[in-house]
């Protein structure tokens, strides 16, 4: 499906407004700035994990390079514009993933822990009403940003298995670089 026809559908069955959009903007003042904390978890988690700790230093400065780039995904999740591009964004992001061979049982427990932490900073910035209302907004967000990302995922191994592949894990990484190779 179309990322932004998806991301539309998404915003419908959440029931994301942009009354969520405009709460997300203010929120990034308090939430942005934990960003480099929020990253530090997100890398420690995975780093502990074997298959995962592997792909991460795989390559020299690649965990620098992706503390970067976690800071700026973590910045647009409180930029207030959730539009096609901000899917596609999604969608690369997903394709990628799975060209390393990081899918959905990797990516999902991370979020968790993105949530997490969003979520306890919120709790302890905020006050009273305000707090229901970020989380409803946040919650509704990391629903739309893991669809997002797996759709990509399923995108990916459908393609790969299409060409041949049999391996599920194989599929996935050879029908991520086959999608990426034609953006």
């Amino acid at each position: 499906m179309d990322p932004g026809e998806l991301l539309d559908l998404l915003k419908r069955r959440t029931g994301f407004t942009e009354a969520h959009a405009a709460l997300l903007r203010e929120l990034g003042e308090v939430m942005v700035p934990i960003a480099h904390e929020v990253a530090l978890a997100f890398y420690d988690y995975l780093g502990r994990d074997p298959e995962l700790g592997a792909i991460l230093h795989a390559e020299p400065g690649r965990v620098e390079r992706l503390y970067r780039t976690f800071a700026r995904w973590y910045g647009e999740l409180f930029s207030g514009v959730y539009d096609r591009a901000y899917a596609e964004r999604r969608r690369r992001i997903g394709l990628v993933h799975a060209r390393l061979g990081i899918g959905p049982r990797a990516m999902i427990p991370a979020m968790g822990i993105v949530q997490e932490l969003s979520l306890e900073h919120m709790r302890m910035a905020l006050r009273g009403h305000e707090v229901y209302s970020a989380v409803e907004a946040f919650e509704k967000l990391v629903a739309m940003e893991v669809a997002l990302i797996e759709e990509s995922y399923l995108e990916a191994l459908s393609l790969g298995l299409s060409l041949g592949h049999r391996d599920l894990t194989q599929a996935l990484k050879e029908g991520a670089s086959a999608l990426l190779s034609r953006a």
